[in-house]
């Protein structure tokens, strides 16, 4: 059996995932919404540009945190391992400084608009300073000692771990990976439908606001794959907890991600072409992120799937075409 605690600390870093994603994804829809205010076009030049900077550091932040549902569906097929809370564990650890990094930048805009350009700088600076004071400055004592606890803690061997964790488990881990991406999802499609009434929407190509309802819509899609366990679990499984339950739930939050990507994408690439005003640059940095996105959601988690999956022993030489040596 999955030791108890490497299931609860699993438990734990899914929460503390949901934590984040939840605030970054907020910030993200304001991050979107910001390009299409009346006041965006009163900011300087540079500012815009910085802008977009913040919004692709928030986006490199989304697609970070939404791995480990991925790796732990794809890599562990749902069980509970070391390697998975040593992955959940570091990427945790690295994807705070593009979140720092971006409110800084927030923190700029909203200085230099008010009080002018050195404050904005003060004050950018000032929030970098004391979010990497909180986030990393007071753990920095104990980080290798908690380190050493961890390797020692995760020494059992993974493919014993492979397997053994309590349906239960895996099943309240699955709802829990749904629930990091839905919130942020739904807030983010809220954007997507007041965009349509501003102002500044009309003012767009009528190829971007053809791109923007097609982000609308992979959003939609993306909600309808994230409700459906719920559903499928009250109606077919009458709320039990079933081996089919726990393989749908899997498949519908992966076939999520994939419209998700597209919807993200499709905004950002209105977004660029916004501040850039060349279709080449939006095209080629939409194409980045759905790069990002997929590779790491799909491209390293199969790869190391792939990797784990034990090889079939090689024919004997003595034997061919079926003839006994």
């Amino acid at each position: 059996m999955t030791r108890p605690e490497l299931t609860t600390r699993i438990q734990q870093s899914l929460d503390e995932t949901r934590i984040l994603m939840l605030g970054t994804q907020v910030l993200m829809g304001f991050g979107f919404r910001m390009f299409f205010e009346e006041g965006y076009e009163s900011l300087p030049r540079g500012t815009h540009f910085l802008m977009l900077v913040e919004l692709s550091l928030l986006l490199l932040a989304v697609v970070l945190l939404i791995t480990p549902g991925n790796y732990h569906r794809i890599v562990e097929r749902g069980q509970d391992t070391p390697r998975l809370h040593r992955f959940v564990t570091r990427l945790l650890e690295g994807v705070v400084l593009p979140i720092i990094a971006a409110l800084a930048i927030l923190a700029f805009v909203a200085g230099e608009k008010v009080l002018g350009r050195a404050w904005g700088v003060t004050l950018g600076l000032g929030t970098a300073m004391v979010a990497f004071a909180l986030l990393y400055g007071l753990e920095a004592a104990d980080l290798w000692r908690k380190r050493n606890e961890r390797r020692r803690t995760d020494m059992d061997d993974h493919h014993e771990a492979r397997g053994q964790t309590e349906l239960k488990d895996r099943i309240q881990h699955v709802l829990t990976e749904a629930r990091v991406i839905l919130p942020g999802v739904q807030a983010l499609l809220g954007f997507q439908f007041t965009t349509v009434l501003m102002p500044a929407f009309e003012k767009l190509p009528a190829s971007s606001r053809y791109v923007h309802l097609a982000a609308l819509v992979m959003m939609t899609v993306s909600i309808l794959f994230l409700l459906a366990p719920a559903a499928y679990h009250r109606m077919v499984e009458h709320g039990e907890d079933t081996e089919r339950f726990h393989r749908f739930a899997s498949r519908m939050i992966l076939a999520a991600t994939v419209t998700l990507a597209l919807g993200l994408a499709g905004d950002f690439f209105i977004i660029v072409r916004k501040v850039t005003g060349s279709l080449g640059w939006a095209l080629g940095a939409t194409a980045v992120f759905l790069l990002c996105a997929y590779g790491l959601w799909f491209g390293f988690t199969l790869a190391r799937r792939a990797r784990d999956t034990p090889r079939p022993p090689a024919s004997h030489p003595g034997r061919l075409h079926g003839v006994r040596g």
